[in-house]
């Protein structure tokens, strides 16, 4: 009889510990969502220029990025893990140009806590219009969750 109460209080105890230990209760602190990161500058000067208005949408999207915002720097553009093509409306100042990105998606792990993320390369071939824009030049083709710049857009 004494055998049996030693041993279920040793299984219980043991579920305990395994219990409370497997079910911490931890949270996601980093970032998590990969983002393509644009800065303005002068084409003349090279210098950073801050759009007076930036409106950005996707292409054959319902949802509007930014809507006539002033003092955007940088320009966060999401692209879609599921496709190799991302296709944005981007309005400068009132003047509006498309631009096109080619990228392969990769997942990447993140932390136990925050999971799966996807990380993109971005083709070096950029499709856009030239009404405001002068140019675009890439600075990191690697897109992850680190706040640095991808590309250069010129006006």
């Amino acid at each position: 009889m004494r055998k049996t109460i030693l041993g279920s209080i040793i299984i219980t105890f043991s579920g305990l510990v395994l219990f409370f230990n497997s079910c911490t209760p931890e949270s996601c602190y980093e970032e998590t969502e990969s983002l393509l990161k644009a800065t303005f500058y002068d084409h003349v000067t090279k210098k950073s220029l801050i759009p007076a208005t930036l409106t950005l949408f996707g292409l054959n999207k319902d949802s509007i990025i930014y809507n006539n915002i002033s003092k955007v720097q940088p320009g966060l553009f999401p692209l879609n893990d599921a496709t190799d093509n991302c296709v944005f409306i981007i309005k400068i100042n009132g003047i509006t140009d498309t631009i096109e990105f080619n990228y392969n998606s990769y997942p990447h792990l993140v932390s136990k806590e925050c999971g799966y993320t996807y990380y993109h390369n971005l083709d070096t071939l950029l499709v856009y219009t030239t009404n405001i824009i002068d140019s675009i030049s890439i600075s990191k083709s690697n897109i992850t969750t680190i706040n640095e710049e991808n590309i250069r857009i010129y006006y």
